[in-house]
């Protein structure tokens, strides 16, 4: 089952922890992003492997933005 990972809020995107191809398992951080001065982990909810990451650092995102996908 492929699960998207999206912003939850406007943000930009700080850092890129994971890479494509990647195993991930729940809690793992995937992304970093910086919204009003808060730095807030993206986490793995589910133990899979990462197919796709859709930014890079830098890239400004907004709710709903797909961020990456990964397979369970």
């Amino acid at each position: 089952m492929i699960e998207d990972v999206v912003a939850e809020i406007v943000a930009t995107v700080l850092e890129v922890s994971a890479r494509p191809g990647q195993p991930v398992v729940v809690g793992d951080t995937l992304l970093l992003l910086d919204s009003m001065k808060m730095e807030i982990p993206v986490l793995a909810e589910y133990d899979g492997v990462l197919d796709t990451v859709t930014v890079v650092a830098g890239d400004q995102v907004r709710a709903g933005d797909v961020l990456a996908t990964y397979r369970r």
